[in-house]
């Protein structure tokens, strides 16, 4: 090994040792009872690893050469996860410690700000000072999916509003530094966990191409505009605003991961002719190698005259690597999840080196700014004791033999068959029509920025609140006619675009789009939200008398009726006991006291024939949720005597506060699941009702069924 890196040294005896970054340098702690979670273990492993191998390594030079005096060097000279010792635990061999908290005062790097309050009025902290708490269930694992590249429109709503805020800042900055006459442009970092997610948020920011049949999807250009990739013809740019690295696989000395060269490979090729541009074809480009390439891409990011100078955004799998001395960094993004102080500061420090260190005329350094997301400081955590319980009693809730006469049957629909209008759309738009942007759907749109000292900062969406109407109302009618009036397999209804986009101009119009708390009217265009929209206006042409049979469901080919007598299950929960005249199961589990309270309305009815609670019987109602294919439980199946041969089938829903996803479920029963069931005439008569208020509950269940009104009920 001495051979090979340091074979010029081999002739001496005594050699003097300055060890940088030598936190990650130390003798594990033998039979430690560390106690690390699921998560930390494989970096924990990685850092006993490199730390074994490093110490290694100088114990081989102490004994080939001899060491005189070793110098420890290291921002962070804290013990790393996976050491045997407490984590952030100062080497006890420091001779001087000079904090990141200490050079922030002293202003000899940049001021950080962070979020420190926001418009969301529930949240306990700043939902942006820790986004992964926020979004990291529903991002990508480490590596990819066997199903193929993700989906990079399909980010979280938070994650893409945070996108657009700290965007937003970015761009004032960008022209502040473009009128000073800079040479290099500020630099937007974002730190994600894992390749997966980096190649997701990268080609969000930067654009992407897709191949295959899509029309939709073939080409999407970026959605920050100063970090496209592309230009207005959708040509590739010749030097890339956007840069996607893995400074860990770089500095590895190993062949890029095939995954990771696939992703940024157009960029790597882009460098690598630039290069020869450059230093001329004899200069060796074609022969360097990928990574080789890509750190020193990444190296002379916002240097002038080399490979990085015009860099703006970098997308990073895992952190930078250590070192890294970029000092036009301005605002960073974190995407992962930070379990430590010690994380957060290493983080951080890749981008607080500050780009003048020149005195003003007070013999002050001139205030710099970093602005960041997503990346928790809090010097003040402490660890949370979990107490043992003891297991609460259970009862077995089950569908008792002997009241057999009261059992409730349902149909079991797995989907809805609709016939699409060939000639007009005309739509018929209720209260459930109403799509309600919030900071709770979408992520705080105000976010307060501020430093230990210094100026804050107020970020905000008005990068988005340029985009008119018109484009909003095309983005819609778009969106509905590629996925709701578009049969399997089939080319699009394109002449039925103008009735669509009427439509979708009406539902704006008429105030359909409710936007609250400072959101903007263009993010109902974020996928999830574009979706939802989607799916209320496509519900709202779905209106139509009873019988008409442009609706029918379809049922479990295998299993095409649920029944009650299929209950049996154990509970701790509280329940209700029930009216073995009323009742096929012992109990209804109380949810809420809503639930109990419809419970002894239902009971009390002389023309209820039986109810049940819909828990442990699987009546399921397929919906979609924004991008998803989602399942709904209602609350109660109710069987009524209306005074016709059979009786009605009531399935009925209490609800206290009603969000999008209710509004949602509420208009696929009354427009999809009630009448396609009807329809099809095998299942007897159904009908839905929602109560939304508890101390209205017996005298609204009283009107329904005194109205008998099988239509009326699919109305109230």
């Amino acid at each position: 090994m001495l051979h090979r890196v340091a074979n010029e040294l081999l002739g001496f005896k005594g050699v003097t040792v300055l060890n940088d970054e030598a936190h990650h340098c130390y003798r594990e702690k033998p039979d430690s009872d560390e106690d690390i979670d699921t998560e930390g273990r494989e970096e924990a492993k990685k850092n006993s690893e490199a730390a074994r191998l490093w110490i290694a390594g100088l114990e081989a030079v102490e004994r080939k050469l001899g060491i005189t005096a070793l110098y420890d060097l290291s921002a962070t000279p804290f013990f790393l996860r996976g050491s045997g010792y407490r984590e952030g635990t100062l080497f006890p061999w420091t001779v001087s410690d000079f904090s990141l908290m200490d050079a922030i005062e002293s202003g000899i790097v940049k001021l950080p700000r962070i979020p420190v309050s926001d418009n969301l009025p529930n949240g306990e902290a700043p939902i942006y000072r820790n986004l992964w708490d926020h979004i990291g269930k529903r991002m990508p694992k480490a590596g990819r999916s066997k199903m193929g590249k993700g989906n990079p429109l399909a980010l979280p709503n938070e994650l893409q509003t945070a996108l657009y805020a700290l965007y937003g800042h970015y761009e004032k900055t960008f022209e502040e530094w473009s009128r000073a006459g800079l040479d290099t442009p500020p630099v937007f970092i974002v730190v994600c966990n894992n390749t997966a997610t980096s190649e997701l948020v990268y080609e969000w920011i930067a654009g992407f191409e897709r191949d295959g049949d899509d029309e939709q999807n073939h080409f999407r250009d970026g959605h920050l505009k100063l970090f496209r990739n592309y230009d207005d013809h959708a040509a590739r740019l010749a030097r890339p605003n956007t840069l996607l690295i893995d400074s860990e696989q770089i500095d590895s000395g190993e062949a890029l991961d095939p995954a990771f060269r696939a992703a940024a490979g157009p960029e790597i090729d882009q460098f690598r002719r630039e290069k020869t541009q450059r230093e001329g074809a004899g200069a060796g480009a074609a022969a360097i190698s990928d990574a080789d390439l890509l750190r020193e891409v990444m190296n002379t990011v916002g240097r002038k005259g080399r490979l990085g100078e015009a860099v703006r955004c970098v997308v990073s799998v895992s952190m930078l690597t250590e070192g890294w001395d970029t000092n036009t960094v301005t605002h960073i993004l974190g995407v992962r999840a930070f379990g430590t102080q010690l994380l957060c500061e290493q983080v951080v420090g890749r981008g607080l080196r500050r780009q003048s260190y020149e005195l003003n005329a007070e013999g002050l350094f001139d205030v710099e700014y970093a602005d960041i997301m997503g990346i928790p400081f809090d010097f003040a955590a402490q660890p949370v004791v979990a107490r043992p319980k003891p297991p609460k009693p259970s009862t077995r809730v089950q569908a008792m033999r002997e009241r057999a006469a009261l059992e409730i049957t349902f149909p079991r629909v797995e989907g809805y068959r609709i016939a699409l209008p060939d000639e007009r759309v005309e739509a018929t738009f209720t209260a459930d029509s109403r799509l309600v942007l919030s900071p709770e759907t979408v992520g705080p749109c105000r976010v307060r920025m501020e430093g230990i000292v210094g100026q804050g900062v107020e970020l905000n969406l008005a990068v988005l609140e340029a985009t008119r109407l018109s484009t909003i109302g095309y983005l819609l009618a778009k969106h509905l006619l590629f996925t709701r009036f578009r049969e399997p397999n089939e080319p699009a209804k394109l002449h039925l675009f103008g009735d669509i986009k009427r439509v979708a101009n009406r539902w704006l119009s008429e105030g359909h789009l409710v936007c609250l708390g400072g959101t903007a009217p263009a993010m109902v265009g974020y996928p999830e939200l574009l979706d939802q929209a989607a799916e209320l206006i496509f519900l709202a042409c779905q209106s139509q008398s009873p019988g008409s049979g442009t609706v029918k469901a379809i049922l479990d080919p295998y299993t095409p009726q649920g029944s009650s007598r299929f209950v049996n299950f154990a509970t701790s929960k509280p329940l209700y006991t029930t009216n073995p005249a009323r009742c096929h199961v012992n109990h209804v589990v109380l949810d809420s006291d809503w639930e109990a309270e419809f419970a002894q309305v239902a009971e009390a009815h002389n023309q209820v024939i039986s109810y049940v609670k819909n828990q442990g019987m699987q009546f399921e109602v397929p919906y979609r949720d924004g991008t998803r294919q989602r399942r709904y439980w209602p609350d109660y199946l109710v069987r009524v005597d209306d005074g016709r041969d059979d009786p009605l089938n009531l399935v009925v829903e209490i609800k206290g506060f009603r969000d999008i996803d209710a509004q949602i479920k509420a208009e696929t029963m009354r427009k999809l699941w009630v009448p396609g069931v009807n329809n099809l005439g095998v299942a007897g008569r159904w009908a839905f009702a929602e109560f939304t208020d508890v101390y209205e509950i017996s005298a609204g269940f009283a009107a329904l069924i005194r109205s008998l009104d099988a239509p009326a009920l699919q109305a109230a």
